[in-house]
């Protein structure tokens, strides 16, 4: 089978994190017999350095005709890159925004999993993570506050800005969906994240999720208030399946989720539309501070290009290659700087790379 995949390298760590995917995916390609096309794309700050802006229509138009892209992590430093210099319609994170809007990835996935072997990182008490925990979060992720009319000017001679945040029912109904059918292949659960006790537009999400749910009968729906959901993610992680949020919640706590992972350098993500078309990234950032050291956390985006065969590809036992060999990799006990302990192996970022190509079987 030949893959048709757009790369999109990114900023800071971002090539590095790439390159170890890339590396993995083609050792998948020599035990499964599959081939790659892969398609070089700029994006964010390396696209402002070349075509002054941080997605040009050419990009998005050869992102559309892959099957799927690969991508790394975008920005740098805002204090001393001359990106964040330019408007912010112009800056690197503006490109993540246009490429989520152009090509309908309305649904985000990001699992967020407590290895056994990585414990030792998670910075709750054991007793609360024993047995570890496995949820998926939801995050609807074309609509909300980051895609509402936004202005700042003068009101009354005082500086004034405002950011709308607007859903419909069809935006809220379609990443519900997504959630359930999920869930079914889960363990059925599906908390519902929202601020109903102020936001009318929670209050529509939460009547249509309730809709939905109808059509679920086996799944079970709790709803939850996101200074609550906060609360519990550190207080009883375990209690989590699915959650299914809207998009600055999910923003939100999906990086909470990751922290008590271990390490924001373990959370993998896709983000999906209506098609098997999905962009594929790391949740973290791009870590300017350690680009070029060769310490930087591949394991994420490793993750993430086992999620694109997975959910884009439907190559489920290739998916199940790389998770089991990043599991096989922990369990030898070798480790990157940011989930490093006390008896383990430390390594930089190829050798780790290396490390869960060679257990790729």
């Amino acid at each position: 089978m030949e893959l048709n995949i757009g790369v999109i390298r990114g900023d800071g760590i971002g090539p590095e994190i790439v390159f170890e995917a890339i590396k993995v995916l083609n050792k998948v390609g020599e035990v499964y017999g599959h081939t790659y096309k892969y398609n070089e794309l700029l994006m964010g700050g390396a696209s402002i350095d070349v075509h002054g802006i941080p997605l040009t229509d050419e990009t998005v138009a050869i992102a559309k005709s892959c099957d799927a892209v690969l991508m790394g992590s975008i920005g740098g430093d805002a204090k001393v890159s001359p990106w964040y210099k330019l408007e912010p319609s112009k800056r690197p994170e503006a490109g993540l925004l246009k490429i989520r809007k152009e090509l309908n990835l309305f649904a985000n996935l990001r699992p967020a999993v407590l290895y056994d072997e990585l414990k030792g990182a998670c910075p709750l008490k054991e007793e609360l993570t024993e047995g570890g925990f496995d949820m998926m979060i939801m995050r609807e992720l074309t609509g909300g506050l980051y895609f509402g009319n936004r202005e700042t000017k003068q009101v009354d001679g005082v500086l004034t800005a405002k950011d709308e945040l607007t859903y419909n029912e069809n935006e809220i109904r379609r990443i519900a969906i997504r959630a359930f059918d999920i869930a079914m292949k889960r363990n059925k659960k599906v908390i519902s994240v929202d601020k109903a006790n102020v936001l009318d537009s929670s209050r529509l999400w939460r009547k249509v999720v309730e809709e939905v749910a109808i059509d679920y009968p086996e799944v079970t729906l709790e709803h939850m208030l996101v200074d609550n959901c906060a609360m519990q993610l550190v207080k009883n992680p375990k209690q989590f399946d699915v959650i299914l949020t809207e998009n600055m919640f999910g923003d939100i706590l999906s990086d909470e989720a990751s922290m008590i992972t271990g390490s924001i350098g373990m959370l993998a993500s896709a983000s999906l539309n209506d098609t098997k078309f999905g962009l594929y990234e790391p949740s973290g950032g791009s870590a300017p501070d350690i680009a070029g050291k060769g310490i930087a956390n591949p394991i994420a985006t490793i993750l993430s290009a086992a999620m694109m065969l997975r959910f884009s590809f439907d190559l489920d036992k290739e998916a199940d290659a790389i998770e089991n060999a990043v599991s096989q990799v922990l369990k030898d006990g070798y480790r990157t700087i940011d989930i490093m302990s006390e008896g383990k192996t430390q390594v930089n970022t190829a050798e780790i790379g290396n490390l869960i190509a060679e257990n790729i079987k």
